[in-house]
């Protein structure tokens, strides 16, 4: 069975996470969109742009997310990215469905300030990177000290060195949803 995710970010977007997530998930045969407000392309911190590459589909609007279209979301870091995106109504209302649906929405690294104004985090056990620890309490998380955390459909990452646990996470509580 094939699955879908979006990732979700905007300009000055962590290189890294966006990179190593979106190929990983082409490389398990997942169908990939990249969101951006407004689906206009996007640079990172370090100079990646989106879409990715030639061979990318064309960037997906946050007006145009919807639930029903993917298993997973993954919300990736770097402090611009997110913090813009916490502001868009459209995503937060994504996010909602997405938890309220059972599907997983995954955070990395800044990822979870998203998660955050979307207000999934409330009970649920999560880690976090140290710049947005408080952040996380403050939304009512439980919030431990490790690199990953999954509580039910939601996942947590403190940093982009653990992406490969990380997607590891994503891929086995997708599958383990869907049985």
């Amino acid at each position: 069975m094939s699955h879908s995710a979006v990732i979700i970010t905007g300009p000055g977007f962590q290189d890294h996470d966006v990179v190593y997530t979106y190929y990983r998930l082409i490389e398990e045969g997942w169908h990939v969109d990249v969101a951006t407000k407004g689906g206009e392309g996007v640079i990172g911190k370090y100079g990646v742009p989106l879409p990715m590459d030639k061979t990318a589909k064309p960037l997906v609007s946050f007006d145009d997310l919807d639930v029903s279209h993917y298993d997973a979301v993954i919300l990736t870091g770097g402090h611009e990215a997110p913090d813009r995106v916490r502001q868009d109504a459209n995503v937060l209302n994504f996010l909602r469905g997405m938890d309220a649906a059972g599907k997983v929405v995954a955070g990395l690294c800044h990822g979870p300030w998203i998660m955050v104004s979307a207000g999934v985090l409330k009970g649920r056990r999560a880690c976090a990177y140290i710049g947005l620890r408080d952040d996380v309490i403050n939304a009512g998380a439980d919030v431990v000290d490790s690199d990953v955390i999954v509580d039910g459909n939601i996942i947590t990452c403190s940093y982009y060195a653990y992406v490969g646990a990380f997607m590891r996470a994503v891929f086995s509580t997708v599958e383990k949803l869907a049985a």
